[in-house]
């Protein structure tokens, strides 16, 4: 991406919504409005996979150092959470999310899950379709509260644009060699997995066939979040050399949501 970053498009977008939050904290959603409003979710994208999960992430030539940036930002609108707590003067970006729609994935010439998976399948859902990646969350604030926060600003945003299908990875650390998201496959594929008719096919597969299944895997807590909104599973990972992950293609239709979720999305309590 280049320094040059043009804001992005901000017809539609949800009005800011304030939520209460405990220990005399409260949050607030925005989408970015400001090249600066970007460089903060980028920043918090860097201190979460640069420096906790030890991720290696290049800069493109004229960027700025200390910032997680690819070419996909430049097409992507981005929602962040700020908190307030009563010791601090000034917010702190804690949560965020990139979102692209599918007037932008034309732009861009594609989506980033493209570079990833052959998603012809699902070719006749694309107008539909919204892309959301670069999900993270400060260590401080991993709390429901945060990921509440984030998931109903993107059901409204999605709402107020009349789109109602949401795609996603949900990726899987590699540290044990693989074995857990080789388990976490099959488990998930045994009662989740979408049509054959939908179904995406990894361009890197990660190598099942050589990895262990075991008795059981802990689940990530964003696949968790995931399946409780009705997702399905697509197909198998694809493995990302450079997160070191595998990435789980998953896919959310709004008429799927549970109703309560529905109620948050659209606003209500």
């Amino acid at each position: 991406m280049q320094e040059s970053l043009t804001p992005p498009q901000q017809v539609h977008a949800p009005r800011q919504r304030p939520s209460a939050a405990p220990a005399a904290c409260r949050f607030e959603t925005r989408w970015a409005a400001s090249q600066e409003e970007v460089r903060m979710a980028q920043r918090l994208r860097y201190r979460v996979f640069a420096e906790e999960m030890g991720v290696h992430l290049p800069a493109p030539h004229g960027a700025p150092q200390g910032h997680d940036i690819d070419r996909f930002d430049d097409y992507c609108e981005h929602v962040m959470v700020w908190a307030w707590r009563a010791e601090c003067a000034a917010p702190q970006v804690v949560g965020t999310y990139r979102v692209l729609t599918p007037d932008a994935a034309v732009r861009a010439g594609g989506c980033y899950s493209d570079t990833e998976f052959d998603m012809s399948r699902l070719a006749p859902m694309r107008a539909r379709m919204v892309e959301l990646g670069r999900s993270c969350v400060d260590p401080q604030w991993r709390s429901g509260g945060v990921v509440l926060a984030l998931w109903s600003a993107l059901g409204e945003f999605m709402m107020v644009r009349g789109l109602d299908i949401a795609f996603g990875c949900a990726s899987i650390d590699l540290k044990d060699g693989g074995h857990r998201a080789a388990t976490l496959w099959h488990q998930l594929a045994a009662c989740h997995l979408a049509p054959a008719t939908m179904r995406t096919t990894p361009l890197h597969p990660l190598p099942l066939e050589g990895l262990c299944q075991e008795a059981h895997a802990p689940m990530p807590p964003l696949i968790k979040g995931y399946l409780r909104c009705g997702a399905a599973l697509l197909g198998p990972p694809a493995w990302d050399p450079q997160f070191n992950s595998a990435d789980l293609p998953m896919l959310t239709a709004m008429h799927s949501l549970p109703a309560r979720h529905r109620r948050r999305f659209a606003g209500g309590a």
